[in-house]
């Protein structure tokens, strides 16, 4: 087989995702004949047609396909590549984060910790929905996303999730309403208003069930899917706000704001998602063996959103 031109590759990416000559031909600035001989000219060197016309589409072949499938991975490495030597010989490394929206921001800086008022590193962070988040992600501009929600098992996108931290959930309030004696959970959950996560969270489905098993229907004051909300209402004593305490450590230290009771067996977990890259970025890795030393992360297999 003669040596693949991986400038013919990229015509037929553009080519395949635009389904069209003609228009993959302007996109380019190429004529479409220009553009339809080279497209020949990679069927001659992998020896298979690559796309079967169907009215006025160009579909992909069996063949086609895989060819796309190898022709995206090869362009990702070599973004991947030119990004990373991009910094090699810098006195500043950069990290590119992405957090979830609604992440607890205490959360955020602790895992940043390590890295933070370091004059050789910059930390890009950007928040976002998981979705918008994992895209950026596969792309590549992103080298980790920080969440509390696990991605799907289902698709083809191998996502690396490692566990940072398994949080404590506790019912935080006031001091004035939480008051000196110390009340059972039950009475707290019966007798107080409450500030809840959102309904699509896994805290608040646990939260839930720990009210259905202890008999009380809750009195909400409020929901938020949001910890910085959760927090802001907790101060401003709307009720009592279920979050981990990592979230309000600040007004936990101050006095601002005082445990009220432990919500046993019920936790948040934080995570870090990754994709496997031929080119990692060490600052990466530094933080991740910080947090996790010993093990290792768990591979799940998810779509692109």
């Amino acid at each position: 087989m003669a040596a693949m031109n991986l400038h013919h590759l990229r015509l037929f990416r553009a080519v395949a995702l635009e389904g069209k000559l003609t228009e993959a031909a302007r996109q380019l600035n190429l004529s479409q004949s220009a553009l339809s001989s080279q497209i020949r000219m990679l069927e001659a060197t992998l020896g298979h047609d690559l796309f079967e016309r169907q009215g006025r589409r160009l579909v992909l072949t069996e063949a086609g396909r895989i060819a796309l499938d190898h022709a995206e991975a090869i362009f990702r490495t070599a973004e991947d590549l030119s990004a990373t030597l991009r910094e090699t010989g810098r006195n500043r490394r950069a990290l590119r984060v992405g957090a979830l929206a609604t992440l607890s921001r205490n959360f955020q800086m602790s895992f940043l910790g390590p890295l933070t008022g370091r004059g050789d590193v910059e930390i890009v962070l950007r928040s976002g929905s998981q979705a918008e988040l994992l895209k950026s992600l596969e792309a590549l501009s992103l080298d980790v996303v920080l969440t509390n929600l696990p991605p799907s098992r289902e698709g083809e996108t191998p996502w690396m999730v490692h566990s940072l931290a398994d949080q404590p959930v506790s019912l935080v309030g006031t001091p004035a309403r939480v008051g000196p004696v110390t009340r059972p959970l039950s009475a707290l959950l019966a007798t107080e208003p409450l500030v809840l996560p959102a309904m699509d969270t896994a805290l608040r489905a646990s939260f839930d069930a720990l009210a259905s098993r202890l008999g009380v229907v809750p009195r909400i004051a409020a929901e938020a899917d949001d910890m910085a909300m959760l927090r802001l209402l907790a101060r401003e004593d709307l009720g009592l706000a279920i979050l981990p305490p990592i979230v309000v450590r600040d007004e936990l230290a101050q006095g601002l704001l005082v445990e009220a009771a432990r919500l046993d067996g019920i936790s948040e977990t934080f995570l870090a998602v990754t994709v496997a890259r031929r080119f990692p970025n060490p600052l990466l890795q530094e933080l991740l063996s910080r947090a996790h030393p010993a093990g290792n992360p768990e591979t799940l297999t998810a779509p692109l959103p």
